[in-house]
């Protein structure tokens, strides 16, 4: 009896088996009940048989190390640094709900509770697995940013009931975000940091990083970068690595979302590799660019290193859209191809003339930009600066004096002279000498002496006020400043006897040669000690310390300007690099007879006193000695022009950049016309 009992039993679980093996286990999933009012989740690829290795499975492959990357521990102050040292990003198996959305969107991590079986079609996991039924309701990220007051709302509202995409919650508390003021913000985000709900919501962004729409996932991107997360945590490295993964579901928009994301990370492995990624993207589509602000953006965020080629294609791109062009795009423009490093002059040439078409209300922080592109693109369009001179002179009272003098500042360091606006500002410096702070009185100094300005109407006023203000300053000023202070004023020829006796002593001249910027102290010190022996100083005092030599300068005279001279004097009537005392240099030098207006050989010198010797200096400059586009000589040169006519030299000046046009019977022809000029001749004796 037993045995036919047992016999019946196989035979039961026989035909079990075979009906179980008629259903296809892939087919078959759980779903797991969120208990919190909520559809379930549909996953698929789930096996039961596989529970063992779950997980293992769990982990994502990521092709590069995060090293020292932080990890979010929930109840820390701040961070835990922890060093990865595998190519594996575990998966997070702490949710705050059993939603399960995995790193590889593949396998589910939730409680045993409510396990119910479905029958589901065995595709990969993606958004469209998420079917009317089984999709959870989106929460509006506009809605809560206007419901919420702070962060910690936000992940309040999450922690209460979570929902899919958790990039709203990122995207609504950027948006709170950027309402608070800088103290506030600071403020908000440490306890965002601190709030339990915070790590919960960056595991969940991970998980959700590969299924989310792209444009989701690049608006939450922004949102975590903006809100101060460190960029080598592993929620930020994770977002690099999934979108440099799906970069080609990129569209226009999220190319400028990704492209102003990038300007502002640190260079790294991930964001290097998602900027290569960019270039490549950039290169195929970049005619299909529509909007003149996606295409700025993009420039800018391409950096200086990207290959000469995709910058010349950005250029076209831009020259093709100029008739698209706004006031803005043309403003921008300039700091778009500064931070690309490429100088554009056809480019930049059509956006100054919209610029100056368009000046009037410009805001002085957008001039400013435009300026300092100009210098660091080295771009010199004397129209738009004195188009930007010209509209700031006029409408000179609403700005501030800190403002006129950063102005003035980028003029200088364009070479440009504004000579209305600063006559006009000098004016207010008389008026109003007590305006002037030790910061202003130093960068006003050194712009009036670097640019050889000094006002027609008001010369020794200006002087003398400027004089009495650093006085004032006396007891509180650094050596330095005090020292470029005396420079400056000594590049002007005014010699003011109080701050010179205050730098001259002792103590201060040995900080000077102590300081890190020795040379530059020394170079100055010993313009200084010249003027004060070459330029009929009442107060006539040498420095008391031996200062340190120079370097010697190597000097390569004009080789045309060599062969001129020769063809029209002979080898013998003219002499090359020479050196003076005072550290002074000049390229050539020739002697005169002044009573027959001839030059003469310097084996014949010893025939004709002195007193009928003119000695002559010839100088080959290039543009930079001269204010843009002017005759004017700058500072330093004026100084050293000054003080050749006080050792009795005439000084003869040749354009570098005028002489290469020339053919050499034409350059022989303008050192004849130089040399044998009645003007400028002055005495042997002569002293400025």
């Amino acid at each position: 009896m037993a045995s036919k009992m047992n016999k019946r039993a196989g035979s039961f679980l026989w035909s079990l088996k075979q009906f179980g093996n008629l259903v296809p286990t892939s087919r078959t999933v759980r779903l797991y009940s969120l208990r919190f009012g909520r559809p379930a989740v549909v996953y698929s690829h789930w096996n039961p048989r596989n529970l063992s290795n779950f997980d293992m499975r769990m982990q994502s492959p990521v092709r590069y190390l995060f090293q020292d990357a932080f990890v979010f521990k929930p109840g820390d102050d701040g961070f835990q640094t922890k060093g990865i040292n595998s190519g594996i990003v575990p998966g997070v198996n702490k949710p705050l709900c059993p939603r399960g959305l995995s790193v590889d969107s593949k396998y589910s991590h939730a409680s045993n509770d409510g396990l119910k079986e479905e029958k589901v079609n065995h595709e990969p996991y993606n958004e469209d697995i998420l079917t009317k039924e089984t999709k959870p309701t989106h929460i509006n990220s506009q809605k809560l940013s206007r419901e919420s007051n702070s962060l910690c709302d936000v992940l309040d509202t999450f922690s209460e009931a979570p929902t899919f995409p958790s990039s709203n919650y990122f995207s609504a508390m950027w948006t709170i975000a950027k309402r608070m003021s800088e103290d506030q913000k600071r403020f908000e985000k440490q306890l965002m940091f601190n709030h339990p709900a915070f790590n919960q919501l960056c595991e969940h962004m991970m998980r959700e990083a590969k299924i989310m729409r792209y444009d989701h996932l690049m608006f939450s991107f922004h949102a975590v970068v903006k809100l101060g997360i460190p960029q080598n945590t592993l929620l930020v490295q994770t977002l690099l690595r999934v979108i440099q993964e799906r970069i080609n579901e990129c569209d226009e928009k999220c190319l400028s979302v990704l492209s102003t994301v990038l300007e502002v990370m640190e260079p790294c492995k991930n964001v290097d590799v998602l900027r290569a990624g960019l270039r490549i993207l950039v290169d195929q589509q970049v005619w299909n660019i529509e909007r003149i602000f996606t295409l700025q953006t993009v420039m800018r965020c391409i950096g200086k290193d990207a290959p000469i080629a995709l910058k010349r294609k950005l250029e076209m791109k831009a020259l093709r859209e100029l008739g698209k062009f706004s006031t803005l795009n043309s403003q921008r423009m300039f700091e778009v191809l500064a931070a690309m490093d490429y100088r554009s002059v056809v480019l930049l040439d059509e956006c100054s003339k919209m610029v100056i078409g368009n000046i009037h209300g410009c805001p002085l922080k957008v001039l400013i930009n435009i300026l300092q592109s100009c210098r660091d693109l080295q771009y010199r369009n004397l129209s738009l600066f004195q188009g930007i001179a010209d509209y700031v002179t006029t409408t000179f009272d609403i700005w501030k004096w800190k403002q006129i003098i950063f102005l003035l500042i980028l003029f200088e360091n364009l070479g440009f002279r504004p000579v209305e606006l600063m006559d006009l500002f000098i004016e207010k410096i008389i008026e109003e000498p007590g305006s002037l702070n030790m910061k202003s009185i130093i960068s006003v100094l050194h712009i009036y002496s670097s640019l050889n300005h000094i006002s027609k109407h008001h010369p020794q006023e200006f002087l003398e006020v400027m004089t009495g203000a650093l006085t004032d300053y006396l007891h509180h000023i650094s050596s330095e400043n005090l020292l470029n202070a005396v420079y400056s004023f000594c590049l002007m020829n005014h010699f003011p006897l109080v701050p010179i006796n205050q730098l001259l002593k002792k103590d201060v001249i040995e900080e000077l040669l102590r300081s890190g910027d020795m040379e530059r102290n020394v170079h100055k010190l010993y313009i200084l000690d010249i003027c004060l022996k070459l330029d009929g100083v009442p107060y006539h005092k040498a420095l008391d310390l031996s200062l340190p030599q120079l370097p010697s300068l190597s000097l390569n005279p004009n080789v045309k300007v060599a062969e001129a001279l020769s063809s029209l004097l002979g080898e013998e009537c003219f002499s090359r690099s020479v050196q003076l005392q005072h550290n002074y240099h000049i390229d050539f030098e020739i002697r005169m007879d002044t009573k027959k207006n001839q030059v003469l050989p310097f084996s014949n010198t010893d025939e004709v006193t002195s007193a009928d010797i003119q000695r002559v200096a010839i100088l080959c400059v290039p543009r930079s000695v001269y204010c843009l586009d002017s005759d004017h000589p700058r500072g330093l040169f004026a100084t050293k022009m000054r003080h050749l006519k006080a050792m009795g030299f005439r000084v003869i000046l040749i354009n570098n950049w005028e002489l290469e046009k020339l053919e050499m019977k034409d350059a022989v022809t303008l050192l004849k016309t130089e040399i044998y000029s009645d003007k400028d001749l002055p005495a042997a004796d002569a002293n400025l």
